[in-house]
């Protein structure tokens, strides 16, 4: 299905913002001016916002330590993730939760993750709570994604949510981005069952599906297909999406188990926002200078999101104590 001009002008500023986020992170990381870990999601973007295009406020996700480009693309705003990133009580979560736990509630983004594999069992239970809310209008249910790496899927917690999700027929979606690493450590050493994330999944007897992760178009028709069988009431299901990490496991990793020559090919030949560029313009359906134009205003924003970071106000002592319990 052909999106429209609208529909892919604002899939690429979604997948520009989140690398140019994470390109201008990679620069000021180094100032020693962040503090923490960080763990860039570059070169991933197609699989976040080819995903994420489909879902609404009311459908929950949940990311990985990995998490920046899919809280943007479920509509996390962009100087709120900034001023969290720098560690400002005017961040998303009061400057708490930093690059690796950011989450905003009412986008339906449940949260990034600092534990590998700690995502799914959560979004099995959120959506568990969307199969008691029913189906809408429209016969559809809402449904939970839990995005985790090829190193995730080998977490015994996720293979207690996927079998949860299929004992209670939750609309559970379990997306495995495959971006051949885990740490320092290639999933062809690390992924037995002939490599093959997906197939783990239906052995749990949920149906599952594979595409190129590096290309938006495949991802987000893939995607469709996935959510119409689980908003249907079929049932969870996962996809496995082949994709490239562009940096290290975290920023500051050497990768010295990179083969030589490994990181200009990938960029060369497999960087999906070049890809789609090249596509959509040798189709005609967007002109180069349409998005030329997304560039410069993405820069501008992050440019002035990074500004504003800067200039917002840091925790005080009293905050350490606020906010830490819930009282239900």
């Amino acid at each position: 299905m052909q999106l429209s001009r609208e529909d892919l002008l604002g899939a690429y500023r979604r997948m520009k913002t989140i690398r140019d986020f994470e390109e201008l992170l990679h620069e000021e990381i180094a100032t020693g001016e962040i503090a923490g870990f960080t763990h860039l999601y570059c070169g991933q973007e197609a699989v976040a916002v080819g995903v994420c295009e489909h879902l609404s406020d009311d459908d929950k996700i949940v990311s990985t330590h990995r998490g920046h480009g899919h809280c943007l693309a479920k509509g996390c705003d962009v100087t709120g993730m900034m001023k969290e990133i720098w560690g400002s009580r005017e961040g998303l979560c009061k400057g708490k939760g930093g690059s690796m736990h950011i989450a905003d509630t009412d986008k339906g983004m449940l949260g990034a993750n600092g534990i590998v594999g700690a995502g799914a069992p959560i979004a099995v239970g959120a959506a568990m709570a969307a199969k008691l809310d029913g189906k809408d209008k429209d016969g559809k249910l809402k449904v939970a994604i839990a995005f985790s790496g090829d190193g995730a899927c080998n977490q015994g917690t996720t293979f207690e949510a996927m079998n949860m999700a299929v004992v209670t027929n939750a609309p559970a979606i379990f997306v495995f981005e495959n971006n051949h690493y885990s740490e320092h450590t290639g999933y062809k050493y690390a992924v037995g069952t002939s490599r093959d994330i997906a197939s783990r999944a239906e052995a749990f007897g949920m149906k599952v599906w594979r595409a190129d992760g590096t290309d938006f178009s495949a991802v987000h028709d893939t995607m469709r297909e996935v959510l119409e069988h689980v908003r249907a009431g079929n049932g969870p299901a996962a996809v496995e999406f082949d994709t490239e990490r562009f940096y290290g496991h975290f920023e500051g990793d050497p990768q010295r188990y990179r083969g030589k020559g490994e990181m200009d090919r990938i960029r060369s030949e497999r960087d999906c926002i070049k890809n789609f560029r090249r596509t959509v313009t040798e189709a005609k359906l967007l002109e180069g200078s349409d998005l030329d134009r997304v560039d410069e205003e993405v820069a501008k924003t992050i440019a002035d999101a990074v500004a504003a970071a800067r200039a917002a106000d840091r925790p005080t002592a009293e905050d350490v104590l606020t906010d830490v319990y819930i009282d239900y």
